[in-house]
């Protein structure tokens, strides 16, 4: 039972999880597990004391409530950034992709372009020595002159 650590000191009161310190009249009260907050007719929340005695109920709510909703702002903000950054890196990945695919066709076009070249140079080769065949008779005679 806290009544028993009443008129004591508030440390030896809150040793007890379930016990909560008043400052008004030095009081050790059950908590009132019912309800959240302890009602202002049991102790103002500027005199309750609850799990460590030198910070009252009320400032350990709002801290409470500062740091939850910095929790929450920082994951908030990280999904959002996340969402962002990928969406970002897909359309960075899918320029790269598009680039990449005008490089292979640039190359693929410059290779035809030498391959018809070496063709032409070759021909003419072959015409200058007689060893071009005519184009209208692929299977006329080769005759050596």
């Amino acid at each position: 039972a806290c009544s028993t650590f009443s008129q004591k000191s508030c440390e030896e009161c809150l040793k007890n999880v379930s016990c909560l310190w008043c400052y008004t009249n030095n009081t050790c009260i059950d908590y009132p597990v019912r309800s959240i907050l302890p009602s202002s007719s049991l102790c103002s929340l500027s005199n309750a004391r609850w799990g460590v005695c030198w910070i009252n109920f009320e400032a350990l709510i709002i801290a409470l409530a500062v740091v939850a909703g910095l929790i929450l702002v920082c994951i908030t903000v990280c999904c959002c950034y996340c969402c962002y950054c990928r969406r970002r890196s897909r359309s960075r990945l899918d320029e790269e992709e598009e680039q990449l695919a005008r490089k292979r066709e640039e190359r693929r076009l410059q290779s035809l372009q030498r391959k018809h070249e070496r063709k032409l140079k070759h021909d003419e080769i072959r015409k200058k020595y007689g060893l071009l065949q005519d184009s209208d008779n692929p299977y006329s005679r080769f005759e050596n002159e």
